[in-house]
């Protein structure tokens, strides 16, 4: 017998940070229902760098010049011109961005960039909606609520619900590889010496060479600061990042006399980051992952903001081929899955090989730090990793 009963929405987004906002605002025109959930209500803090890549605001202003323009007015933040990277030897080089980029809190940053799917679209926005179990079937996805009320339907469901994603939990389960993986600690602090309002700071430290410790001004004297790794090193080492980092503060040579007199505005909070670099699944019938949920974090400078608003754009316009065709099946969702790996993958692969390559070898950092003063082979530096 034919399965007649309409789903909710012709689809479900979960998750309302980057990567669904953005998905949001690229259905806009499509006339489809589509409901937007998230477990939190916005504005709410999300344990970040909170740099603001260049790749993401043009991103965003492809899709609309205003969601660009509204955004930079409404945002408070940090503009950045350039970037001060630290070598493990002392040595230093510097790179302008050609993009218009910023660091912002992502609790004032993705408040405003959801307010843009408000204010521009009919989206359902359900904020405060925790989700317990996403499945499908060969007729609809189904969302179930965390708290027992009736679950909601739809003919597609994208997972853009982040590092601890239900939806790739339940739809996509695979056990965590610490070799494509990285946690970090971050805290904000005030009166920092020596900040650069427009630079962020990265410094690659001899034993931690699969990491950096980060300054990020977000504006009115505050930074965002916090120190990463790749997870597999850091079982290795047995390292203990919150700890780590407030030694590196309070002892290295470049750091401790700038922190001396900073104040910690908040305690050290840890998160993890789903790495890209290896081609994996991200769809099946009737779902796609975006973003964190989908492992796009950039190895080498550990960023995700772009690469969620990205795949959150070339999912939405899956989710328009596939209500237009009423074919949702696997093969047509892999569509998405190659635009994803073509547009982004192949250039987190070759982010992950660098990032091995120089993890162990601190010398070759220290040179090509050198090297890297020299204008030419900066414009090629500047190639490799924007």
């Amino acid at each position: 017998m034919p399965h007649s009963v309409r789903p909710d929405y012709d689809v479900i987004v979960l998750g309302a940070g980057p990567a669904g906002a953005a998905c949001a605002l690229a259905l806009r025109h499509g006339g489809l229902r589509v409901a937007l959930l998230d477990k939190a209500t916005f504005p709410r803090d999300k344990v970040c760098g909170d740099a603001i890549p260049g790749p993401a605001l043009k991103a965003l202003r492809k899709l609309s010049e205003t969601f660009y323009e509204e955004l930079r007015a409404r945002t408070p933040r940090a503009d950045t011109q350039t970037s001060r990277l630290v070598a493990p030897d002392g040595g230093e080089a510097r790179i302008r961005w050609q993009l218009p980029t910023f660091s912002s809190p992502r609790r004032h940053f993705d408040h405003h960039l959801l307010n843009l799917v408000r204010r521009h679209t009919t989206t359902k926005i359900l904020e405060n909606y925790a989700v317990r179990d996403v499945r499908t079937d060969a007729h609809q996805a189904t969302v179930v609520p965390a708290d027992g009320s009736v679950p909601l339907t739809a003919a597609l469901v994208i997972g853009c619900d982040g590092a601890n994603s239900v939806a790739a939990r339940k739809l996509l389960p695979r056990p965590l590889d610490r070799h494509y993986h990285c946690a970090a600690v971050r805290a904000y602090y005030r009166g920092i010496a020596g900040v650069e309002e427009q630079a962020t700071e990265f410094f690659f430290l001899k034993e931690y060479l699969a990491g950096y410790l980060w300054i990020f001004p977000v504006g009115g004297g505050v930074c965002n600061v916090g120190f990463g790794m790749v997870s597999d090193q850091i079982a290795a080492g047995q390292v203990n990042l919150k700890d780590t980092m407030l030694e590196l503060l309070g002892q290295h040579p470049r750091l401790a006399p700038r922190f001396a007199g900073a104040e910690l505005l908040t305690p050290v909070v840890g998160f993890g980051l789903p790495l890209g670099g290896v081609p994996r699944p991200i769809t099946g019938p009737r779902f796609m992952l975006c973003g964190d949920a989908a492992s796009l974090i950039d190895p080498l400078q550990g960023h995700g903001i772009d690469t969620a608003i990205e795949s959150g754009i070339l999912a939405a316009g899956q989710a328009l081929r596939c209500v237009a065709e009423q074919d949702f099946s696997a093969e047509a969702m892999r569509q998405y899955e190659r635009e994803v790996e073509a547009q982004i993958g192949r250039k987190l692969a070759r982010s992950y090989r660098l990032m091995r390559f120089f993890a162990d070898k601190p010398w070759l950092v220290n040179a090509g730090f050198r090297l890297a003063r020299q204008p030419l082979l900066k414009r090629w530096l500047l190639k490799l990793v924007a």
